[in-house]
Formats: C-alpha cells, sequence, structure tokens
C-alpha cells in the first residue's frame, strides 16, 4: 500500500504517528523532580527516567541501610544514598534530555525503514 492510500485508511500521517509517540514516551523532567523530591531516596525519579540498574542499587542500599542503622554501619549507607539524591538533582534535566533524544533517534529510524 502507498504512503497516501495508508494516510487514508488510518487517517494520521507519519509525521503526526511520530509526534504522538514521541509524546507518549517522553520522560517529563518535572515529574523526575517531583518523584525526586518525594520519592529521591529510595530511586524513583530513576526509574522513571529508564535508569532501573542504578534505581535497583538505590532502593537495595536504602533498605539495608535503614535496616543496619540500629547496629550503626546503617548510617554509611544513607550518607552515600543522600549524596546521590542530591547528585542526581544535577542530573535529572541531562538524564532526561538523554532519553528523549534516544526515542526521537528510534522513532525517526522506524519512520525511514
Amino acid at each position: 500500500m502507498s504512503d497516501p492510500e495508508n494516510q487514508r485508511s488510518s487517517g494520521l500521517s507519519a509525521d503526526a504517528k511520530a509526534m504522538m509517540a514521541f509524546e507518549t514516551g517522553k520522560k517529563s523532567t518535572g515529574i523526575a523532580y517531583l518523584l525526586w523530591l518525594f520519592l529521591g531516596g529510595v530511586g524513583a525519579h530513576r526509574f522513571y527516567l529508564g535508569r532501573t540498574g542504578s534505581a535497583i542499587a538505590m532502593l537495595i542500599i536504602s533498605i539495608i541501610s535503614w535496616i543496619l542503622l540500629f547496629v550503626g554501619i546503617g548510617l554509611l549507607g544513607l550518607i552515600a544514598i543522600i549524596i546521590w539524591v542530591i547528585v542526581d538533582a544535577f542530573l535529572i534535566p541531562g538524564i532526561s534530555r538523554e532519553h528523549n533524544q534516544a526515542l526521537m533517534d528510534r522513532i525517526e529510524a522506524q519512520a525511514r525503514t
């Protein structure tokens, strides 16, 4: 089926479909900051931004640190998490931009095929 025929049958142009795919898959910096503010210690913002490996690491370190806090050594893990969360405050815009750019590249590659 040619492109005009495809456009008539679905009602949307390829550009409109690409824009819709981008809008549904893009990550918002504002939402990432809200997750960072309220659930940053457990890595919720990293889960949202697609950094699952480091998010799981933050979650595990937080849980273990809270458990070990009662014997004193957990404080070291919590200090590490606090530093990590503060650093993430500066990294969130770049991670979001990187994710959105990669999404745009994937959509463009699919449109070319």
